[in-house]
């Protein structure tokens, strides 16, 4: 019986622990810097990147935030909201591809922001938007790697990406997903849907079918009256005729 009970003891105590595991697993992943949404649309236009950076540290406040966009796949037209107590240095880079759109051609994009004059404390996040113009439509991801700075002088490097099949890394850095665009509305319609909507479409912008529907009518009309009044004094000469 004393054994039974040390060995409930026991896997009480492992449950608890393993436990513990994981719920200091789930902070630390809950604690990591990330940006929303988590996915848009490839070409995506006229949108903002909302980077959430939370505090990790329990004795220090994050004091300076580091993003870097990738210049490979750029992300055109970025532009910084202020954030309050934050001051926000954009730095831009020339691009080994320039990239034409529909405005001219596109020779430099913004590589790295930089926050800084803040402060982030324990049990605390901050969240930075940035809008963008246009996102790239030639990748499936862009990963934003993330330097944060604490007021004791340590760096936090969120910088290691996922790969595909394997556990998450300790230090990922803020990923956004692209997903291929929405196909048009117009094009999901059947063949059959869209000859019937032109049929219809073709009959009520169509005066003269109109008219000549109601001519033809019209004139039944007055062929069946006629008929009728022949019948009515063929019937009355036969009366009379016996008479």
């Amino acid at each position: 019986m004393f054994s039974a009970r040390i060995t409930l003891r026991r896997a009480g105590v492992v449950t608890g622990l393993t436990a513990a595991g994981v719920l200091a697993a789930a902070g630390a992943a809950s604690a990591h810097v990330t940006v929303h949404p988590e996915s848009y649309a490839k070409g995506a236009t006229d949108g903002v990147l909302t980077f959430r950076v939370p505090n990790e540290e329990d004795t220090a406040s994050t004091t300076k935030v580091q993003v870097f966009l990738p210049t490979d796949h750029p992300v055109l037209g970025v532009l910084v909201t202020p954030e309050e107590g934050w001051t926000a240095k954009v730095t831009t880079t020339e691009l080994k591809t320039p990239i034409k759109t529909d405005d001219g051609t596109i020779t430099d994009a913004v590589s790295e922001i930089t926050w800084t004059g803040g402060r982030i404390r324990n049990g605390e996040y901050e969240d930075f938007d940035v809008a963008f113009g246009q996102l790239p439509d030639n990748t499936d991801q862009l990963a934003f790697k993330t330097l944060q700075t604490y007021s004791d002088g340590n760096v936090v490097r969120w910088i290691e990406t996922a790969q595909e099949g394997q556990d998450e890394p300790e230090n990922p850095a803020p990923t956004l997903k692209l997903t291929a665009a929405a196909a048009d509305e117009g094009a999901s319609a059947s063949p059959s849907a869209a000859a019937s909507v032109k049929s219809d479409a073709g009959q009520a912008s169509d005066p003269a079918s109109d008219s000549t529907a109601r001519g033809l009518g019209i004139a039944g009309l007055i062929v069946g009256v006629l008929g009728l009044a022949a019948a009515a004094f063929a019937l009355v000469r036969t009366r009379t005729s016996r008479s």
